[in-house]
């Protein structure tokens, strides 16, 4: 566990000397955070429901982020990371991660999110590795993944995945559709998992954006 935390606490320094300089603004341009909030309720057939709240807080290649009952029920995490943009006609953003788990589950984990942009077609997918520092029975890979149209400039829709240890299905890789609607800062969201493979769970999402000088 040691050598593992080291590995990734210096992956994450290096991540960090590059973002600093390929995404440092101008000397004359005040830096701003921006932040994010998001709430998704789940609705899982015969489980009781649970609501899973994100935060996150950007500072030029800073990233940082809270979330709680992602991961294991009454369980939060702490992150911190670096964001990488690059890219003209297909836009990316790349965010290496580190974080803390605690609570029922207890753990140290290395994630990403990643983001592409071409065009109408929005990829985005978020995971980590939980490293359980109780017992190797509680590791385990979570995963969200998504792929949009971007159908008008308020209304997205397309697939989605999600790989979850929090709630349990016949299937070990939730798959299904989703259907965003925008409006100014706030997107609200609904998914549909696992219609015609088994009783379908919905998870309802909203969020919104802000930022700050």
């Amino acid at each position: 566990m040691t050598r593992w935390y080291s590995i990734i606490v210096v992956a994450v320094l290096v991540a960090s000397a590059c973002a600093q300089t390929s995404n440092a603004p101008p000397a004359d341009q005040p830096e701003a955070w921006d932040f994010g909030l998001s709430v998704s309720g789940y609705i899982i057939p015969d489980q009781d429901g649970y609501a899973s709240p994100v935060f996150t807080a950007d500072h030029s290649a800073l990233h940082l982020e809270g979330r709680y009952n992602y991961e294991a029920m009454h369980t939060g995490s702490a992150w911190i990371g670096y964001n990488f943009n690059f890219g003209k006609k297909v836009q990316f953003k790349v965010t290496p991660m580190v974080g803390g788990v605690f609570g029922d589950l207890n753990g140290v984990a290395p994630g990403y999110t990643v983001s592409i942009d071409w065009k109408k077609v929005a990829f985005w997918t978020s995971g980590e590795y939980v490293f359980d520092t109780n017992s190797k029975d509680g590791n385990f890979f979570y995963n969200w993944s998504q792929v949009g149209y971007n159908i008008t400039d308020w209304l997205q829709a397309g697939v989605v995945i999600q790989r979850t240890k929090v709630y349990q299905t016949g299937l070990d890789v939730q798959r299904g559709l989703f259907a965003s609607v925008s409006h100014k800062n706030a997107t609200f969201t609904t998914n549909v998992f696992n219609a015609g493979w088994t009783d379908p769970t919905v998870v309802l999402s909203m969020s919104w954006s802000f930022g700050a000088k």
